[in-house]
């Protein structure tokens, strides 16, 4: 059975949101978070995409990373463009990205799906509504948090109110310019 990863970006006061988290501009994907990415993180974030074969992710996260990743030609961004994608949404149309398939109808039945064939794990980046779902059912495996060293004071947070979760410890790494990763494991 294949496992569910988690990566997710996040400020010490635990913001993940996109908006919250970029600069003004015509383009809103600017990070404020990437003055802290050293070469050391982002081979961190490549070989994580290239140990997994495919990419969950929600219809939200699909058409802000379509605005992003087709277009780059970097090597983290050709792993991105490249692997299969699945998108679970009940209202998107088609897909203009390549190698995506719309997932529609029961999330859990069709994650729990996804993870039993046979190949290797399987990548969500960030904690929306398609992660909460997952880890309140017990589906995802890996909750991989890399913490920047700012405090943005506004923004989604990585957990709404009322979503628990116990977690483990597996796995700690940081980097130069400041950024701490902590790998956790969901206690079901």
């Amino acid at each position: 059975m294949r496992n569910i990863i988690e990566h997710t970006i996040v400020s010490l006061d635990g913001v993940f949101d996109g908006a919250a988290i970029s600069e003004k501009s015509e383009n809103r994907h600017i990070p404020r978070f990437s003055p802290y990415r050293d070469e050391a993180y982002l081979l961190y974030e490549l070989d994580q995409a290239l140990a997994c074969e495919a990419l969950l992710i929600g219809r939200t996260t699909y058409e802000d990373f379509l605005t992003i990743w087709p277009g780059r030609t970097d090597p983290w961004s050709e792993r991105i463009n490249a692997m299969p994608k699945y998108v679970f949404s009940s209202t998107l149309e088609k897909a203009d990205w390549n190698n995506v398939t719309i997932v529609r109808g029961d999330v859990i039945a069709e994650a729990t799906r996804l993870k039993q064939q046979e190949g290797r794990d399987l990548l969500i980046y960030g904690h929306g509504l398609l992660a909460e779902t997952l880890l309140k059912h017990h589906l995802l495996d890996v909750l991989d948090l890399s913490i920047h060293p700012l405090v943005l004071g506004q923004g989604e947070h990585l957990f709404r109110q009322g979503e628990t979760a116990a977690l483990k410890l597996v796995a700690t790494k940081s980097f130069s310019k400041g950024i701490v990763n902590l790998t956790y494991e969901p206690q079901y």
